[in-house]
């Protein structure tokens, strides 16, 4: 009864917050998808791969909201979502690298120098006492709790098979549609299954879409119908609801969807790449599919969407196409990096709280932001939650987009190994970002890189030997931090301890 009590407290509160119903919230997230993976100028100026790319729905969103120019996430993909459900950073939950389906499975790729560090390869849990994962309350059960209605759509990816994260209903989702321990698909086509033929399937296949089998249906697609079907059950009762719509585009296997593939074929673009980009296409009909039918139903001026990417666009040769790690040029290198290229991402919101249509906000923002923004919007103030919150909201910033913090810093921490071999920034690498300064750590040999990204977004020009001391600076700023939360580091297979931090010391 108290429970219900509260619940109720709460509706009520949310009702009469922002003068009318309570806002709906749309997450649209996008898997692997590069800040230049778009027709839409994040840069200030379009450049030579925004005119590649055809997404007039981005386009539309970002005319009727604000443009976040400088967002950011984690290289990988689980860290990203796991900041995004506890509004930790990785450095903090622990979840470093890439979840394997499999419980107790290190997905890190062996090192001659290093043992793996000892992160949270379980993920994200809501139950007490699991072993190697992070226990903190996901903000979906916050607001299930205050009277939305809560559905997940498309990939998950918090947890390995047999852990909570496995199945987003444990975070609070009332719906849960094609979300389960996978980071990818194992086919995007329909004619396959989405991965479920008998005896070919394999756990990358996806759940619960048995009725588009056989009918041309791209997976993008699918799950878009499948969103739209979910929110109509509370429009239809007048309740306010929370989507999150986690496409498993532009992820591997590269697949074309043949909605848009021939034109980008006889444009010439690289087999690898045309495919690359009719996915990208068919990602942005989804966004538009699904702003056409909030305009149907009479309710987008109260709902809320927030674009965003889990981290860089792929720049690996294969599969991409091209030469390695130019794919999402200007910025530097791809997914996996702690340079530009793997952390910078398309962020976009629209909605009610936006006060200037078609404004750019400079502000840096960064993936565990959006839990605290997320309560903010539907009205939420004295919540509780297991964890430690170290976002802060972006609400403010729709409001007044040209606010500008130069003193909070920003923390990527990638102590692992996820490709065989170091490319840029890939591998054992830990970044933190001040104003316009950014250094880059490595682990690996100690080296401290340090760009003005005012003047050098291509990361280019390594002015640490011509600035020592804001490089000793901006390096104690990251230990320090690093310190408090424990973050996890490679074990030195000779010495058995960890590797040094970026002030060289434990």
């Amino acid at each position: 009864m108290k429970q219900l009590f509260t619940t109720l407290l709460l509706s009520c509160s949310l009702a009469t917050g922002y003068g009318q119903q309570s806002p709906n919230i749309i997450v649209f997230l996008v898997d692997d998808m590069g800040w230049m993976d778009n027709s839409v100028p994040f840069s200030g100026s379009m450049q030579p791969l925004n005119h590649r790319y055809h997404t007039p729905n981005m386009e539309r969103l970002a005319a009727r909201g604000v443009l976040f120019s400088n967002a950011y996430d984690t290289p990988v993909c689980t860290p990203s979502r796991v900041s995004l459900m506890t509004g930790m950073n990785a450095a903090h939950h622990g979840v470093t690298n890439w979840t394997s389906p499999n419980r107790n499975n290190n997905t890190d790729n062996p090192d001659t120098t290093y043992l793996p560090a000892p992160w949270n390869i379980n993920g994200l849990t809501t139950r007490a006492g699991d072993s190697a994962a992070v226990y903190a309350t996901p903000y979906p059960q916050l607001l299930k709790e205050a009277g939305y209605y809560t559905i997940h759509v498309g990939k998950g990816h918090w947890g390995p098979m047999g852990t909570p994260g496995s199945n987003p209903v444990n975070f609070g989702f009332l719906v849960n549609i094609a979300g389960h321990a996978a980071g990818h698909p194992q086919s995007y086509l329909s004619e396959e299954a989405y991965g479920n033929l008998p005896g070919k399937n394999t756990v990358q296949s996806v759940p619960d879409l048995e009725e588009y089998y056989n009918t041309g249906t791209f997976l993008t697609e699918a799950l878009t119908r499948e969103a739209i079907k979910a929110i109509a059950y509370p429009i239809s009762r007048k309740q306010p609801f929370y989507l999150n719509l986690a496409h498993y585009a532009v992820h591997v296997p590269l697949m074309g969807d043949v909605r848009f593939l021939k034109k980008y074929q006889d444009a010439g673009l690289d087999p690898q790449e045309a495919k690359y980009a009719s996915m990208i296409e068919g990602m942005d009909k989804s966004l538009g599919d699904i702003m056409d039918y909030l305009e149907q139903q009479h309710i987008a001026q109260n709902t809320i969407i927030i674009f965003m990417s889990d981290n860089g666009g792929l720049s690996l040769h294969p599969p991409r196409g091209g030469e390695a790690h130019t794919q999402n040029f200007p910025l530097k290198a791809g997914k996996g990096s702690v340079y530009e290229g793997g952390i910078r991402e398309p962020m976009i919101v629209s909605g009610p709280l936006v006060s200037i249509p078609g404004s750019v906000c400079a502000q840096p923002v960064i993936i565990e932001d959006f839990f605290p923004s997320i309560l903010e919007m539907a009205g939420l103030k004295n919540y509780h939650t297991i964890q430690q919150i170290d976002g802060r909201s972006f609400v403010p910033l729709l409001r007044q987009p040209a606010t500008m913090d130069d003193q909070r810093i920003f923390v990527w921490h990638y102590p692992d190994k996820w490709i065989p071999s170091d490319g840029p920034g890939i591998n054992y690498r830990s970044a933190l970002r001040q104003g316009k300064w950014k250094l880059v750590y490595s682990m690996r040999d100690g080296s401290k890189e340090l760009y003005d990204l005012s003047t050098d977004i291509g990361e280019q020009h390594n002015l640490a030997a011509k600035n020592p001391t804001k490089v000793k600076e901006l390096a104690a700023l990251l230990s320090n931090q690093l310190r408090q939360w424990k973050s996890p580091m490679p074990v030195i297979k000779a010495t058995g301890k960890p590797a040094l931090l970026p002030d060289g010391k434990q």
